[in-house]
C-alpha cells in the first residue's frame, strides 16, 4: 500500500495493488453519524411501545443476555420490524442512487420511472387472485423486474440515454398507476382493502421472514453496486467521455440497471411501495457527504435513518393509534419534493 498526493491536490490516494483511493473526510464523518443515528433509532425503536423496555435491557437483549420478557419483546416482536425497515430503507436509498446517477436527474428515482408502480400491479393481481403473502411478494418483485424489462427495452436506442429513460419510466408510471387503479375497482371490497393496505407501505406485523430476503440481497447486490460507482460517476459526465477513458458504458449501465431493479423489487415485496425514500435518501446523502453526486454507501444509510425514524414516528405521533410508514414518508416526500423545485426555481 502506497499514500501519493498529485500536485495541487491536499487529499491523498491510498494505493492498495491495482486499486487507488483517494479519501473524503467529509463523506467518511457523515457515514459515522448516520451509522450512529441510525443504530440509536433502532435502539429508541425498540425500547418504545405500549411495554416500554429500558435501553440496557434492550443492548443486553440484543446481545442475548438480557431477561426472557426482554429477549422476547426485542427478538420476537420488535427487533425483526426494526431490521426490516434499515432493510428496507437501505434498498431503496442504493436503488434510488443507481438510477439518479444514470439517468442524471433527481427525479430519477424508481417512483417515478414506474418501477415501484409495477411492483404494485404485481402484488395487485397476487392480492386478487388470492394469493398469500409470499405470492404478494413474489408478484411485487415479478412486476417490478417486468416493468424494468419494458421501460429499458423501450428506452434503447444505440444505447440508454437517461432522458429517455425518464420519459419512458414516467410513461410507463401512468400506465401502470391507471391499470392498478382498474384492477382495485374490479376486485371484491375484501380484497380491494388489503390491497390498499398493502400499497400504503408498512412495516406493521413484519417478522424475520422479511427480513432475512432483504438482507441477503443487500449482501449480494452491495459488492455490485460498489463495483459499478465509480464507472457510473466517469458515465456521469458523458457516454463519450466514458468510453473515451476505457469504461463499457452499456455493460456498467446494464449491470447498474439489474441492481438496481433487484433492490427496489425485494424492498416493496417486503414493505409495499414505501415512496419517496429513493428520492429523497440520495440528494439528502450527496449534501451531508458534500459529494458531487450520488454515493451509494451514504444514500444505503440514509435511506435507513429515514424509513426507521419514519415508521417510529408513525408509531409514536397519533398513538395509541399507529400511521402506516408509507403515509408519514409520502408527507414528508411531497414537503421535500417542494423545496427540491423550489431551490431549482432559484
Amino acid at each position: 500500500m502506497t499514500l501519493s498526493s498529485p500536485p495541487g491536490r491536499p487529499r491523498r490516494v491510498v494505493r492498495v495493488g491495482s486499486w487507488s483511493v483517494r479519501p473524503a473526510p467529509r463523506a467518511l464523518t457523515a457515514c459515522v453519524g448516520l451509522v450512529v443515528t441510525g443504530f440509536a433509532v433502532a435502539v429508541l425503536a425498540i425500547s418504545t411501545g405500549e411495554f416500554t423496555v429500558p435501553v440496557p435491557d434492550v443492548l443486553h437483549a440484543l446481545f442475548g443476555q438480557g431477561t426472557p420478557v426482554a429477549e422476547l419483546i426485542v427478538g420476537k416482536l420488535r427487533a425483526p420490524r426494526v431490521v426490516t425497515g434499515l432493510l428496507v430503507g437501505a434498498a431503496f436509498g442504493m436503488s434510488g442512487a443507481i438510477f439518479q446517477s444514470l439517468t442524471r436527474n433527481p427525479l430519477g428515482s424508481p417512483d417515478f420511472i414506474g418501477f415501484t408502480a409495477g411492483a404494485s400491479t404485481g402484488g395487485i393481481l397476487a392480492v386478487v387472485s388470492g394469493g398469500t403473502a409470499a405470492h404478494i411478494a413474489g408478484g411485487a418483485l415479478a412486476g417490478c423486474v417486468a416493468t424494468a424489462l419494458l421501460v429499458y427495452g423501450l428506452a434503447f436506442r444505440r444505447g440508454v440515454q437517461g432522458y429517455r429513460l425518464v420519459l419512458v419510466g414516467i410513461g410507463a408510471n401512468a400506465l401502470l398507476i391507471a391499470v392498478n387503479s382498474y384492477l382495485l375497482t374490479r376486485a371484491n371490497i375484501n380484497d380491494a382493502a388489503t390491497a390498499g393496505a398493502w400499497l400504503t407501505g408498512s412495516l406493521s406485523g413484519r417478522g424475520w421472514d422479511h427480513a432475512i430476503p432483504v438482507g441477503v440481497a443487500v449482501v449480494v447486490l452491495l459488492p455490485v453496486c460498489a463495483y459499478v460507482s465509480r464507472p457510473m460517476r466517469m458515465i456521469e459526465m458523458g457516454d463519450d467521455a466514458a468510453r473515451a477513458m476505457g469504461i463499457n458504458v452499456e455493460g456498467v449501465r446494464a449491470a447498474a440497471v439489474v441492481a438496481g431493479v433487484l433492490l427496489c423489487g425485494v424492498a416493496t415485496a417486503a414493505a409495499g411501495p414505501v415512496v419517496f425514500v429513493a428520492l429523497a435518501a440520495p440528494q439528502l446523502a450527496r449534501r451531508l457527504a458534500r459529494s458531487p453526486g450520488v454515493t451509494m454507501t451514504a444514500s444505503a444509510l440514509t435511506g435507513a435513518v429515514l424509513l426507521t425514524g419514519a415508521d417510529l414516528a408513525a408509531q409514536r405521533v397519533l398513538a395509541p393509534a399507529q400511521l402506516p410508514v408509507g403515509v408519514l414518508t409520502a408527507a414528508i416526500g411531497g414537503v421535500y419534493l417542494a423545496l427540491l423545485l423550489r431551490k431549482d426555481r432559484h
